[in-house]
């Protein structure tokens, strides 16, 4: 019996080692992971990034409440500034010896502006100190909105000063209010602006 050669058989490769030899396996270096990284969380942030709420660039609430004029009603007030339209400040009397007198009916140099509000016997009443005479009348709140009626004053001789110089335009500017409003945090205070754009300031002076 001859003995035939044996044929020599052919190694086996799989697939899959010629995939890897083809396409080698690397792994990625440590400053590739982290751009990687950094470029997926900055996607996230700028897709969780909060809005701009419209509400951010609006103007400051003005803290003067037109509805609040109408807890005017038994209050006293004193002139605490005035400011022109072009925003310029007038000299204002603010002589705390001079009150006395000036809310006595005397006219007390430095004596401080004053207007009061009252409804004792059913009718709403003003009266106050306006520099150098005192005055009287009638007062009215609608709408949120301060008005008076004719207003009568003494008529005393008036020594220089602040409170002499602003007296007629303080009378004049009670006929001439374009809108009130009252501060209620503390310190209260009530606003009038006036039509030609003056605005002056009180601040609630304590009941007698």
């Amino acid at each position: 019996m001859s003995m035939q050669p044996s044929r020599s058989q052919p190694a086996r490769v799989s697939v899959r080692s010629r995939v890897h030899a083809a396409f080698p396996r690397s792994r990625p270096s440590f400053a590739a992971m982290v751009s990687i990284v950094t470029i997926a969380l900055g996607s996230v942030l700028a897709g969780c990034s909060m809005p701009t709420h419209p509400d951010s660039a609006a103007p400051p609430t003005d803290p003067y409440n037109p509805a609040a004029t109408q807890l005017l009603d038994d209050t006293q007030w004193q002139l605490a500034s005035w400011a022109d339209a072009d925003g310029k400040t007038r000299p204002v009397p603010s002589n705390p010896a001079g009150s006395a007198a000036g809310s006595a009916g005397g006219s007390a140099v430095g004596a401080p502006i004053s207007l009061n509000f009252s409804t004792q016997g059913g009718q709403r009443k003003t009266n106050g100190f306006s520099g150098c005479n005192r005055f009287t009348g009638t007062y009215d709140l609608t709408d949120g909105k301060l008005s008076f009626g004719p207003l009568a004053s003494t008529r005393m001789a008036c020594a220089p000063g602040p409170g002499s110089t602003l007296e007629q335009p303080f009378l004049q500017g009670l006929a001439d209010i374009e809108k009130t409003g009252v501060q209620m945090q503390p310190p209260q205070q009530l606003q009038i602006t006036l039509k030609n754009g003056d605005v002056m300031t009180f601040t609630q002076r304590a009941q007698p």
